[in-house]
């Protein structure tokens, strides 16, 4: 679903998106601010990924993921599947 938002610039900014969509190849101001909007979500979630990230390194000791901890690891994975 679509929905529309209307928004008023003022002629410096408007002017700057029309010379970003002739830069940039955009058809519209409309894609590009959806462009712009879809970036600035895409940060965001890399932002929450490295959080994540640096609590999962921060997390306890660390732990030595050889081959027989990846063996393990998917033995207990299998497992767990395999109890539903």
């Amino acid at each position: 679903m679509m929905t529309n938002l209307n928004i008023s610039l003022s002629d410096t900014m408007r002017e700057f998106i029309d010379q970003q969509l002739q830069a940039k190849g955009y058809s519209s101001a409309d894609e590009y601010i959806v462009d712009l909007i879809r970036q600035e979500q895409e940060k965001e979630a890399q932002k929450q990924i490295e959080k994540l990230l640096l609590e999962g390194l921060n997390s306890g000791e660390p732990i030595e993921m050889t081959e027989e901890w990846w063996t393990n690891k998917r033995k207990e994975v299998i497992d767990r599947i395999n109890q539903d």
